[in-house]
């Protein structure tokens, strides 16, 4: 399953949308104004949340939250430190996020096997996002842990 993620310029807060191969909506996501620390709520074609990202305030390394209506469990994605590229850990899911040197390439491995991969356009006005995700894989939570990517992508921009 493939999904395309664009970022709309000259709003107010963060806004995503997402696209199936087709081309048709299939998740739309937006970010919350007026907060301490990053919030992103993401919801599917018909409006209904399938997950909501915050950011922890006070942490050495950037560290998100991935809120699931009906799961028990939050997940947390933590930036882990390293020198020359990206590199995530998302638990309890035991994913790990490795990107290339130019923060361009991801891919999400867990347990040894790939997950998802996922590439960042490089000519574009707003950042867009192409998720290739594997069988039986989570397209929600991969598609959560790309917008956690580029909040921390953002963040160093700032």
């Amino acid at each position: 399953m493939n999904l395309y993620i664009e970022q709309k310029l000259f709003t107010w807060g963060d806004k995503f949308s997402i696209y199936a191969a087709d081309g048709q909506v299939a998740y739309y996501a937006e970010g919350e104004i007026f907060t301490f620390g990053k919030k992103l709520h993401i919801y599917d074609y018909s409006g209904n949340e399938v997950a909501y990202i915050e950011q922890k305030i006070f942490s050495f390394f950037p560290k998100y939250y991935i809120h699931r209506p009906g799961w028990a469990e939050t997940a947390e994605v933590v930036r882990e430190f390293s020198f020359f590229h990206q590199e995530y850990s998302v638990n309890p899911m035991g994913w790990t996020v490795r990107g290339d040197f130019f923060d361009h390439e991801y891919e999400i491995w867990a347990g040894g096997l790939p997950v998802a991969a996922i590439t960042k356009d490089w000519f574009r006005w707003g950042d867009a996002y192409e998720i290739s995700i594997g069988a039986g894989a989570d397209p929600v939570m991969a598609l959560a842990v790309v917008l956690v990517i580029d909040a921390c992508l953002d963040a160093e921009r700032d």
